[in-house]
């Protein structure tokens, strides 16, 4: 088993971004960590490709959390690929398949009540957004501290960006995949956009939490891998 970085790279209002879903390789079988915005797909499948693998192959996908950055295009994953396997927290899968509203809405709504005039169109896009997202049942619901893919991959429950995110730890390779749990800024982990977390003092001690197990690699959603053992050896 190996994990493979994906880095999107794509444009909005004239400015350069990027994402970085992860790819998780077992022998054939491939598992993505997180679908990007909506019609990403395109772009991850291509990505997929360039990294020599068949998206064809792909069995699984993990959704760290609701946000329309990792969720908008699983409902196109689901549609060319209706036998991929969609795991999410037992927290999150309501909001993912669409039973419940999403904190990340309720969290937006709110927000765009007390903006400025100047704020309010981007605030009012953000939430049109939000409601337009498309919803996809969730085949299998996990908590803290179970294992998954064959035994090798532990689930974390990491709250604070929303109620029921989760990471993903590797404990034989030495690796966490952090979601929006851990952002990597200036080679350093850090809680990613705090002004956003729903509960920041729950998000800064699951950036802790992640901090605590001294993994060699850190594969963030934000900002890319962070590479522990490497840095080290650079001071």
């Amino acid at each position: 088993m190996n994990i493979i970085e994906l880095p999107i790279e794509f444009e909005y209002e004239g400015h350069s971004y990027s994402i970085y879903p992860s790819l998780i390789v077992s022998g054939k079988e491939l598992t993505l960590v997180d679908a990007g915005y909506p019609l990403f797909m395109p772009l991850i499948e291509k990505e997929i490709l360039k990294q020599g693998h068949d998206p064809a192959n792909l069995k699984t996908i993990i959704i760290t959390h609701y946000d329309d950055d990792h969720i908008g295009a699983l409902a196109d994953f689901r549609a060319k690929y209706p036998s991929v396997v969609i795991i999410a927290s037992e927290a999150e899968a309501p909001t993912i398949s669409g039973m419940a509203k999403s904190e990340r809405l309720v969290q937006a709504e709110a927000l765009l009540e007390h903006m400025s005039e100047e704020e309010q169109p981007s605030g009012e896009t953000f939430v049109d957004l939000l409601k337009k997202l498309q919803h996809v049942p969730v085949d299998v619901t996990v908590r803290d501290g179970e294992w998954i893919l064959n035994s090798k991959c532990q689930i974390l429950a990491t709250p604070g960006h929303t109620s029921g995110h989760i990471s993903l730890y590797f404990p034989e390779l030495g690796s966490v995949i952090t979601g929006d749990a851990a952002v990597k800024e200036q080679n350093e982990l850090v809680v990613a956009n705090p002004q956003y977390c729903i509960d920041l003092a729950s998000a800064e001690q699951s950036l802790n939490r992640l901090k605590a197990l001294q993994a060699q690699s850190y594969y963030c959603y934000h900002g890319g891998k962070l590479e522990i053992g490497l840095r080290a050896q650079q001071k």
